[in-house]
C-alpha cells in the first residue's frame, strides 16, 4: 500500500524521491510505505492553502459549523473503521483507539460551536457618536505537525478549531502511522469543506523543516519530545511565527498513606501501562509516601501479572506493542540500565505472556521500585510500559521530587484527605493537575497543556486557548454621523 500526501482536495503524489516504511507492530511487518514531502511538495501544500484561505475566511460563521457538524457525524459513523487504521499502525488495542478518536470528537464538537466563540464585545458611544468594537480574525496558513501516539486525536485537537476559525491547514503527521490523518482528511472533503482548506504532507525532518520557516505559514502547532518542541519553537518564532509547541514528560502520581490503595494501584496499572505507556499522559512515576510502599508494590504487581498483552485486533488483549522495532529495543534498554543503577526490578517485562506474532514489538508492563531520581529510567522520557516507583518520607518531600522535575506536564495525587489534595492542586508546579484521576487530560472546553518543559509557546491547545491562538483581534473605532436606511422586507431573517 503506497500512502501518499492530500493537496487541494485530493490524493497527491509529488516527487516521492524518497519514501519510508510503516509497519504492523503487532507483527513486525511492513504494510505499507509512505511518501515523504520534499520542500517543494510542501510549497505545493502551503501554495493550495494560501488560495484557499481567501475564499474560507470570508465564508459564513454559520457555513463553518455546518461543515464542522457534518464532518462529526461523518467521523462518528466511520469510528470503527478509523480505530481499525490506527490499531494497524500504531498497535494500540481496538479499545483503546475507539476512546482516542472518541475525545477527538469532543473536540470537534468544541469547534461546532465556533459562532459563540468568536463573538466580539461592543461598546456604544465610547465618545460622542462614536462606537468601538473587537472582532477576531483567522491568521491565514497555519501548519500542524502531530505525533505518533494519538494519529487522529492529536490532529483534532487544531485543525477542527483552526478551520473553524477561517484558517487553512497544513498538517504533518507521524511517518510511523500516516493513513489516519488521510483518513480524516476523506472525511473533511466529503463533510463540504473546500478543496485547500486542509492539506496533509508526510514525510520527515525536511518536510517540518520547511513548514517552520515557510513565509506563508503563519503559526505552528506541535505535539512531540521536549527537544524537537524546542527546536521548533526557537526555529518557527525566530521566522516570525505563532507556535504552541507541546513536549514530553514524566508524569508523577503521589500517594497519601490514607488513600484507597486498591483504588490508587488500579489507576497505576491503567495510567501507566494503557497504550502501552507511548502518552505524554501517562503515568510513568508513583511517589510512594511512607510507609505505603510496600503494600502498593504488591499490589500493582498482583495487576501487573492479569494485563493480557497481544495483538490489539485479538479478543481481550487490553495492552498492545510499541509502535516500531527500534523504539521497542530503545525501551528495553532501560530495563538492564534500571537494574545496573541500583534499581529493584519487580517486575519485567521482557518475559510477559504475549498474546501475538513473535516478531511483534512486544514488551510487557515492566515495574521498578526503590528508584531514585538521578537515575536514567527516572530522569528520561521512556515513553514505554516502565513504571518507577520513588519512596519518599512525607507529603512535602512528594512535592519536593514533583516540583524539581524539569517537566510540567501531569500529575496525580490519590488521597482521602481534602485538605492535602486542595494544598497539592496550588503548590505543584505542573500544568495538569488529577485528584484520585490518574490522567487528567481536561474536557475539550478547557485546555491541554503543561508547565516548565512541557510546553514551549503561552498557548495551550483546543478549548479557549486554541481559538485564541487560531485567531488575532482587530478593535474598531467608527463614527456614523448620519443613519442609513434598507428597504422593507417582510421575509423571516436568514443567517447565511
Amino acid at each position: 500500500m503506497r500512502i501518499t500526501h492530500w493537496i487541494g482536495g485530493k490524493a497527491w503524489t509529488g516527487t516521492a524521491q524518497r519514501t519510508g516504511d510503516v509497519y504492523d507492530p503487532a507483527t513486525g511487518q511492513v504494510g505499507g510505505q509512505v511518501d515523504f514531502a520534499s520542500a517543494s511538495d510542501v510549497d505545493e501544500a502551503v501554495t493550495a492553502a494560501r488560495e484557499a484561505f481567501s475564499r474560507w475566511r470570508n465564508a459564513s460563521l454559520a457555513h463553518r459549523a455546518n461543515v464542522m457538524f457534518a464532518f462529526r457525524e461523518l467521523l462518528n459513523a466511520r469510528k470503527s473503521d478509523l480505530a481499525e487504521i490506527i490499531t494497524a499502525e500504531h498497535g494500540k488495542v481496538l479499545s483503546d483507539a475507539a476512546g482516542e478518536i472518541q475525545r477527538a470528537l469532543e473536540a470537534v464538537e468544541f469547534a461546532c460551536g465556533i459562532p459563540q466563540l468568536l463573538k466580539g464585545g461592543f461598546s456604544e458611544n465610547a465618545s460622542t457618536k462614536v462606537d468601538v468594537y473587537s472582532i477576531q480574525q483567522p491568521l491565514g496558513v497555519v501548519g500542524v505537525i502531530s505525533p505518533f501516539n494519538f494519529p487522529a486525536m492529536v490532529p483534532l485537537w487544531f485543525v477542527p478549531n483552526a478551520i473553524a476559525c477561517g484558517n487553512t491547514v497544513v498538517l504533518k503527521p507521524s511517518e510511523k502511522d500516516p493513513s489516519a490523518a488521510n483518513f480524516l482528511a476523506e472525511l473533511f472533503a466529503e463533510a463540504g469543506l473546500p478543496d485547500g482548506v486542509f492539506n496533509v504532507v508526510h514525510g520527515d525532518k525536511e518536510a517540518v523543516d520547511r513548514i517552520l520557516v515557510h513565509p506563508q505559514v503563519k503559526a505552528v502547532s506541535f505535539v512531540g519530545s521536549t527537544p524537537i518542541a524546542r527546536y521548533v519553537y526557537e526555529t518557527a518564532t525566530r521566522n516570525g511565527k505563532r507556535v504552541q509547541a507541546l513536549g514530553g514528560a514524566k508524569n508523577h502520581m503521589v500517594v497519601l498513606p490514607d488513600a484507597d490503595l486498591d483504588l490508587a494501584a488500579d489507576a497505576a496499572v491503567s495510567a501507566g501501562f494503557g497504550s502501552a505507556g507511548e502518552r505524554c499522559m501517562a503515568i510513568s512515576v508513583v511517589v510512594a509516601v511512607d510507609p505505603v510502599g510496600d503494600e502498593l508494590v504488591g499490589k500493582i504487581s498482583e495487576r501487573i501479572a492479569g494485563v493480557h498483552v497481544g495483538d490489539g485486533r485479538r479478543p481481550g488483549c487490553e495492552m498492545g506493542p510499541l509502535v516500531t522495532g527500534a523504539h521497542c529495543d530503545r525501551v528495553r534498554s532501560y530495563l538492564d540500565a534500571g537494574r545496573s543503577a541500583g534499581a529493584k526490578l519487580v517486575v519485567d517485562g521482557r518475559g510477559h505472556s504475549i498474546d501475538g506474532d513473535d516478531a511483534g514489538f512486544w514488551l510487557g508492563p515492566t515495574l521498578f521500585d526503590h528508584v531514585d531520581v538521578d537515575m536514567s529510567i527516572y530522569t528520561d522520557e521512556i515513553f514505554g510500559p516502565v513504571l518507577s516507583v520513588v519512596r519518599v518520607p512525607s507529603y512535602d518531600a512528594a512535592v519536593d521530587v514533583v516540583n524539581a522535575n524539569p517537566y510540567g506536564n501531569g500529575t496525580a495525587i490519590f488521597t482521602n484527605d481534602g485538605g492535602a489534595a486542595r494544598r497539592y492542586q496550588n503548590e505543584i508546579e505542573i500544568g495538569m493537575v488529577g485528584v484520585n484521576v490518574a490522567i487528567p487530560v481536561p474536557v475539550s472546553y478547557y485546555s491541554f497543556g503543561g508547565w516548565k518543559d512541557s510546553l514551549f509557546g503561552d498557548s495551550h491547545a483546543y478549548g479557549p486557548h486554541g481559538v485564541h491562538f487560531f485567531t488575532r483581534a482587530k478593535v474598531v473605532t467608527s463614527r456614523w454621523l448620519d443613519p442609513s436606511h434598507g428597504g422593507v422586507n417582510l421575509g423571516f431573517p436568514q443567517n447565511s
